[in-house]
């Protein structure tokens, strides 16, 4: 992890954060998510909805980036758990992607632990994220984080396929990931 700053995203970094996301997908998600879907990712519109949604944000959903040696090589992002009307006061890592070439090498642990951090600094007392049901990689990383699956499931749906998402959860206590 030497070497891997974190910080709030900006509007410069959205092209590197569009490329890193779709690359992620693409990498990630093979053979989880149709082809077709993968294929239909396009980075200038990716980085053109993080440009409207930085822009139009009113901070209550954050962007983080990791960077080393100047470059951007990961992103997440957390804010208010979605799955509730009336605001639970749980919060939800909605993403995270690490650049391929530095899968491994900590950025990811990186930034989930700013990411905890700075939820358990605001006052709240759980994180929720979902992952791909079938994506063993991500499910150990979070489990390794101290993340389990809390019995929801739903399905996400990919052009016409439903893919299988279940939902972990854990409590913050001031840590992120390990």
């Amino acid at each position: 992890m030497s070497g891997t700053r974190v910080r709030e995203m900006t509007l410069d970094d959205c092209a590197r954060v569009a490329e890193i996301r779709v690359r992620g997908w693409r990498t990630a998600y093979e053979g989880l998510i149709p082809r077709s879907y993968l294929d239909g990712l396009s980075v200038p519109e990716d980085a053109a909805r993080r440009r409207r949604t930085l822009e139009q944000g009113d901070g209550v959903v954050v962007n983080l980036v990791a960077e080393r040696d100047g470059s951007v090589v990961g992103w997440a992002c957390h804010g208010p758990h979605r799955d509730s009307e009336a605001r639970s006061g749980e919060v939800e890592l909605y993403a995270i992607y690490v650049h391929p070439d530095v899968l491994g090498q900590g950025v990811g642990q990186a930034l989930l632990r700013e990411s905890a951090d700075r939820c358990a600094a605001a006052g709240h007392e759980r994180m929720l994220l979902w992952v791909l049901k079938e994506n063993a990689p991500a499910r150990r990383f979070y489990e390794k984080a101290g993340f389990r699956p809390d019995g929801a499931e739903e399905p996400f749906e990919a052009d016409g396929v439903a893919v299988p998402e279940v939902r972990y959860a854990r409590v913050l206590t001031g840590g992120g990931a390990d």
